[in-house]
Order: C-alpha cells, then structure tokens, then sequence
C-alpha cells in the first residue's frame, strides 16, 4: 500500500548541489518519521539523515553542514538538499518511513518500516 518513490539523483560536478525529493503514497506522510540512508559499491549502509514527526533533525557526522532535510506534509513529499559534493558523496540514496513515536534510533536503518527503490548520486568532474 505505501510506496515511497525517490528522485533528483544524477551527474554533478564536486562542488555543486543537488536536491533529492520522496513522494510517499497510499499513506500520509506527516504520520512518519523519514530518513535518508545511501549505500556505495562495497560498503555498508549509511545513515545521511532524519526528521521526525515533530520535525526533529539529525545528521550523519560527515555531513558537516552540507545536507539539509525538509518534509513538506501537505504535498506527501520530503526533500534532502545536498551542497558542496564531494566524489565521496556518491551512492544510491534510499529514502525511508517509519519510526516508533519518539524513538531516539532513527540513525537505524531497521527503525523504518517502507523503503524506495533509491536514485543514484555521481559526483565526478
């Protein structure tokens, strides 16, 4: 029933910015906490970040400023803008929902119940 579908991914220079935008469907958005997670060829995954219900925030340590999460609930949608990209920054990035109301461990991706399918980032000059 939920489907979370991401887009904005593609080819950009290091330096340069990106916003990432999930559309969830067959649910409403406002009920979840969503979360940010990429993964890159031969590495575990990772959290990016995460905003709760309440609209709490938190940032993996290697952002350092550069990311920023939103959630717009009347459009069902949640954004992740990305600056200053670095080669190390390429991946898929997955968007997810879920989350236990007030749960201190949304850096954990088995917090989320619904996960995308991912859209590529590839930061290269």
């Amino acid at each position: 029933q939920v489907q979370l579908v991401e887009s904005g991914g593609g080819l950009v220079q290091p330096g340069g910015s990106l916003r990432l935008s999930c559309v969830l469907s067959g649910g409403t958005l406002r009920t979840y906490a969503m979360g940010w997670f990429r993964q890159a060829p031969g590495k575990a995954r990772q959290f990016v970040t995460a905003i709760s219900r309440a609209g709490a925030t938190y940032y993996g340590d290697f952002v350092k400023g550069r990311f920023a999460i939103s959630r717009d609930d009347a459009k069902n949608t949640v954004h992740l803008r990305m600056n200053n990209l670095d080669p190390d920054d390429t991946a898929i990035y997955y968007c997810a929902a879920g989350g236990v109301s007030g749960s201190p461990y949304l850096h954990r991706s088995d917090e989320y119940d619904f996960w995308g399918q991912g859209t590529q980032v590839t930061v290269s000059s």
